[in-house]
Order: structure tokens, then C-alpha cells, then sequence
């Protein structure tokens, strides 16, 4: 399930940009005393009380925008994050007083029956709670907070509240037996036809026009009496090329998208060769530990020559050797060629996914490894492997222990990576290593 979206909404110049980057943890709005600075939405990722969820700041809200097509787009935009929301932040100015616009905001958010929390923002001064706080109860008569989003005073209770309307989303269901996929690449390059093609009927829309997608949709689709998910998500751009403000929030559902698969299938476009934006989308599912797929899709546009095949195959293994385990497949989302490959592809990689090793067969091929490659010394003192053993699942991950962690070279532990993967395939999913030293108990992750 997606990430839960919490919107921040209120009249300009009341304090939702300071409380973002507050809630955001980094700088991300522009703060400015003059009203109007925030024009479009700005997003992030956050989390409080170990729940994650989406958080969305907007334009200030304004009623007087006859022939101002600035705030007119400022509103239309406030409402459409509003209609996604699942929690709204209200922000007012608790020094102003309560306004006549904050009364029409606060009307039309009561009729959009979302969960309101009303922020009294300027509250500065701790232990004391001004008296013009109070009339702000005339908005709304719960779930209202006394905060200073300056200096971060009552802002957790606020959040406490926030993540409370979460429960809902905890129920998520926990079918280790489906398999969710995520599809993602740039736009126009087929992830909409291909989910067609799979559940045999045009759910998506499909258009040559780039885009056309906005948000990830879930696809449930049986297969040979087994289930999976596909995930369809919009096109991932270069921000060089995210016009609308609407699509960077589509973007940001395409990585959250990512977070939740369990594989991950990276569509190309076969009439072209794969781009830098391919190779980033590809280092953000490497990053996130992420099996994948990489699937080259319209093969059925190009020459099925041998030259041309090898060309393409060479160029994906120079440009995606950083993540070389994962397999490459060609395919038509038009004609349906090699998609039964496809879904066996799914479930190879997705069981390397889950794949756990015993400690002793580990420590076996460790000792064969270690009989062919010394490991290295450094200033005469030399690298000593005591064992190793996995810990973790989705992605495998392993623990070494050493008795000196920087001595432990990267080639070394590369070398490692390889004898494991040359012996217990892995195919599709990258491994983590921890490097723990046995004498000081100190713990260093390498990458």
C-alpha cells in the first residue's frame, strides 16, 4: 500500500513552509516574510514514531484572485493535493487572529471530509499559551494544536496525532506468497502496454504522449493459479524536464512504488539506446536493495538481426555493469513475445530474493575462497576472516567478522561477493555485507 499523504494547507504567509522543513527535516521551502512565495506544491518523505508518510506543502490559500492567474493556479493545485490527502495540516497565525479567509478555508475543508489537525502556529513562547490562542476553537473544536514551528514547540504532539489516523494503513495485507512488481522507466517506453498485454484487456490508459500515467496503479493478475501485483508507475523524467508540479508528485508515487515491490522490472525502449536517467532509475533500485528485471521492451519495432542484438546486449552490459547480476530480457508488450520468459524470470529472481544460506555452507566456501585468495595486509598487518553468516532476507544480507575492518578491501570483498554468487547464484538481487570486527565490537557497513 502507499505511503500515507499528509497535506499543509492555510492562508499565505502563516508559517506552513517554516513547519514543512520542521516535519521534512532539511530545507526544502523557500521562507520568506512576504506572502505568495510558496506557488506549487513541494514534497517530501518523512517519519515520525517509525511511520513513513508523504508530506506536501502548498501555495497559500487566497479568495480575492480575480484576474491574478498566479493564485488562481495556487488554488486549483491546493485542491487537488487536499483531494489525495489523508491528513490535513490547517496552519494559522495565532498573532493575527483568526481571519475571515481562515474561516472560508476551514469551511471548505470540513466538506471534504478528510481528517483536519488545526496548527496555531506562534506560539512562541514555551509554558505559556497566549490567550488569542482560544478563539481559534471557533475553526474546529478538536485536534487543535498550540505550536511554534520556528522553534519546534509542541510539534511532536501535533505529529503524534498525525501518525495515530495512520492505524488504518497498517493493515495492509501480508501475503508472502504475492509477489509485487514494480514496473518503472522513463515515459512512452511501453509500462502501460505491458500490463495490458499481461491481464489481456486495456485497464490502463494507454497514449503515445508521455505522461500519460499519473499515479502507481495496482494490477492483481493470476497466473498459471499463482498471484502477483503488477505496480504500473508514472514515467521518471530528468527534473531538468518536470514542468507541471503535478508530476513531481507523480515521480515521487513512482519511487514509493519501488519501496514496496519486491522486484522490480526496469523497461527500456529497444528503438533506442538506454540513457543516463535509464542508469540513475537503475542506481535507485540498486540502492534501495531491490531484486530487478531489466526488460527491453518493443523488440518488435526493431531488426531482429544478430548484429543489432548483440550491439544493444553489449551496450547494457557496459553501461548497467554496476548492478551486472541483474538478468536482461527482450520482449513485446504489443505481441506478448517472451512474456510467459518474463514471468519465470519473476519467480527466479524473486526466490534468490528470499534465499537463506546455513552458516556452515558459508563458512565452507569461505574457507575454499580464502585457500585460493589470501586476504590482504597492510602495513605487515594482515586481513583475518573468523566466519561469516547471513541475517538478512529481501535483500541477502551477510555478516563477516574480522579482525580489523579496514583492512578489509573492497576488491577482497568484492572477490567474496563473486565466490558466492559463482556457487549460490543470486541471480537478480545485489548483497550487503557487514563487516564486523570480533576485539572492539564496532560495526561498519560496506557498500
Amino acid at each position: 500500500m502507499a505511503l500515507p499523504i499528509v497535506v499543509i494547507v492555510g492562508r499565505p504567509n502563516v508559517g506552513k513552509s517554516t513547519l514543512f522543513n520542521r516535519l521534512a527535516g532539511r530545507k526544502l521551502s523557500i521562507i520568506d516574510d512576504a506572502p505568495g512565495v510558496t506557488r506549487d506544491g513541494v514534497f517530501s518523505t518523512s517519519s515520525w514514531n517509525g511511520k513513513d508518510f508523504v508530506l506536501i506543502d502548498t501555495g497559500g490559500f487566497e479568495t480575492k484572485i480575480k484576474n491574478n492567474e498566479i493564485l488562481s493556479q495556487v488554488n486549483i493545485k491546493t485542491k487537488e493535493y487536499v483531494e489525495k490527502a489523508d491528513a490535513i495540516i490547517f496552519v494559522v497565525d495565532c498573532k493575527s487572529g483568526v481571519l475571515a479567509l481562515d474561516f472560508e478555508l476551514a469551511n471548505f475543508l470540513k466538506k471534504t471530509g478528510k481528517k483536519i489537525f488545526l496548527a496555531v502556529n506562534k506560539c512562541d513562547v514555551v509554558g505559556n499559551t497566549p490567550e488569542d490562542f482560544f478563539e481559534f476553537y471557533s475553526l474546529f473544536q478538536e485536534n487543535v494544536f498550540a505550536i511554534s514551528a520556528t522553534h519546534g514547540h509542541n510539534v511532536g504532539d501535533l505529529l503524534d496525532a498525525v501518525v495515530e489516523n495512520f492505524n488504518v494503513y497498517d493493515n495492509e495485507e501480508k501475503d508472502e506468497d504475492v509477489i509485487k512488481i514494480a514496473i518503472v522507466g522513463k515515459p512512452n517506453v511501453g509500462k502501460s502496454s505491458l500490463i495490458n498485454k499481461l491481464i489481456g484487456r486495456e485497464k490502463m490508459v494507454v497514449s503515445n504522449v508521455a505522461g500519460t500515467t499519473r499515479d502507481s496503479i495496482d494490477t492483481k493478475i493470476i497466473h498459471k493459479n499463482k498471484e502477483y501485483i503488477f505496480i504500473d508507475t508514472a514515467g521518471i523524467r530528468k527534473k531538468s524536464k518536470i514542468k507541471e508540479n503535478i508530476e513531481h508528485y507523480s515521480v515521487l508515487k513512482s519511487f514509493m512504488a519501488i519501496n514496496r515491490a519486491d522486484v522490480v522490472l526496469i523497461l527500456l525502449d529497444a528503438t533506442e539506446k538506454s540513457s543516463e536517467q535509464d542508469l540513475k532509475i537503475a542506481g535507485y533500485v540498486k540502492e534501495k536493495g531491490k531484486c530487478s528485471i531489466i526488460v527491453v521492451n518493443k523488440w518488435d519495432l526493431k531488426s531482429k538481426s544478430e548484429d543489432y542484438f548483440n550491439e544493444y546486449e553489449k551496450d547494457l552490459n557496459f553501461k548497467f555493469n554496476f548492478m551486472a547480476y541483474s538478468p536482461h530480457i527482450f520482449i513485446s508488450a504489443k505481441t506478448g513475445h517472451r512474456l510467459e520468459k518474463l514471468y519465470e524470470l519473476i519467480e527466479t529472481v524473486n526466490s534468490m530474493y528470499n534465499k537463506r544460506l546455513t552458516t556452515g555452507m558459508l563458512n565452507e566456501l569461505l574457507t575454499y575462497s580464502i585457500s585460493r585468495v589470501q586476504p590482504p595486509s597492510k602495513k605487515g598487518k594482515k586481513l583475518k576472516i573468523f566466519y561469516i553468516t547471513q541475517i538478512l532476507i529481501k535483500p541477502p544480507t551477510f555478516v563477516i567478522f574480522v579482525n580489523d575492518s579496514f583492512l578489509m578491501h573492497f576488491s577482497y570483498k568484492r572477490y567474496i561477493e563473486n565466490q558466492i554468487r559463482k556457487e549460490f547464484n543470486f541471480l537478480g538481487t545485489p548483497l550487503r555485507f557487514i563487516i564486523k570486527e570480533n576485539k572492539n565490537k564496532k560495526t561498519y557497513e560496506v557498500n
